[in-house]
């Protein structure tokens, strides 16, 4: 089932891409005008991160991810949110794949290995909705379990509950479904003041502001890898202001159509929040008392959780998305 997406912005995003081929060898040529292309000696030798990339080409754009695990395996879909990329799932995918599960790990559209449109405009909610369904849909992944936070789980759970025969269940930390009627934390809030001066000045600091939030200064040339200037950074700058927050944004109508499946959907559905996330704090209870799957779970609050929580807690939400899965028998 796919929902329709009345967004606007998505349109001029399109028209703005328009022409570029769908070839992966035009891709592999380089990226087309207006985009960029990290340069592959940046992702070389980053601590505790031996996977090998593969590449999607959508709509003329190299879209990254990490395939990782026994082909055979059940599939867990982990998408990571603003701005980090997939090296934010290092410490998860050796559990998964020592469990028997396949990671199918994508960078967004914006960051990471992925291509990077230069123009904020080409980056609307729906858009990289759009780009993560036609991965899912090339890679025709079936039987998968989501786990997403931040934007990945805004992106996934769209995903999901348009494509919701490819799924078998959820789980998420630290992240919503806004459809803007309800206002957010005032830890969102001030977060989105504070980005509005980033896109002011035209540049974030990405790397040291995840080594910041996690207390670990170790990882600050690894988000900073995707990015060798400001220009690459479109994504990063844009998206914060891209969460609905009005009644009048263009992404409420696919996301209250989102709600409307999930408040059916019977499939388990686990939150795994941490506890110390200014940003997302108290967001699971929405889920917990309108999925119909999420009832009758443990949904465990992860002592000393950040908001990048795959960080310090990457292998306990791991263990969680292998005993979900192992589950689905029962």
């Amino acid at each position: 089932m796919r929902v329709p997406i009345p967004d606007a912005r998505s349109l001029a995003s399109w028209i703005a891409l328009a022409g570029m081929s769908a070839s992966l060898g035009a891709s592999e040529e380089g990226p087309r005008e207006g985009v960029l292309r990290t340069p592959d000696e940046r992702f070389e030798n980053l601590p505790d991160f031996p996977f090998e990339p593969h590449y999607a080409t959508i709509d003329g754009l190299r879209v990254h991810y990490l395939d990782e695990g026994p082909e055979d395996g059940p599939v867990v879909l982990l998408l990571h949110g603003e701005p980090t990329w997939s090296y934010l799932y290092r410490r998860m995918i050796p559990v998964l794949s020592e469990a028997g599960m396949r990671s199918i790990v994508p960078d967004l559209v914006g960051f990471g290995r992925s291509d990077k449109p230069r123009s904020m405009e080409v980056h609307t909610y729906a858009f990289h909705v759009d780009v993560i369904t036609r991965l899912v849909e090339q890679l025709d992944l079936q039987g998968a379990t989501f786990f997403g936070q931040d934007w990945g789980g805004l992106i996934g759970l769209r995903v999901v509950a348009e494509n919701p025969e490819r799924f078998a269940g959820v789980v998420i930390s630290n992240t919503g479904l806004p459809v803007g009627d309800a206002p957010l934390s005032p830890g969102f809030m001030q977060w989105k003041a504070m980005n509005q001066a980033m896109i002011d000045r035209g540049d974030m600091a990405v790397g040291a502001m995840v080594a910041r939030a996690t207390g670990d200064p170790s990882v600050e040339a690894a988000y900073d890898a995707p990015f060798p200037d400001p220009s690459y950074k479109a994504g990063p700058l844009i998206l914060p202001q891209r969460v609905p927050v009005t009644e009048d944004d263009p992404a409420r109508e696919a996301n209250l159509a989102a709600w409307r499946v999930f408040e059916q959907w019977e499939k388990p559905f686990l939150t795994a929040f941490g506890d110390s996330d200014p940003v997302t704090g108290g967001g699971q209870e929405a889920f917990k008392s309108r999925v119909p799957g999420a009832r009758g779970l443990e949904h465990p609050i992860l002592t000393g959780g950040r908001h990048f929580i795959q960080e310090s807690h990457g292998p306990e939400l791991a263990r969680l998305i292998v005993e979900q899965i192992r589950s689905y028998g029962d």
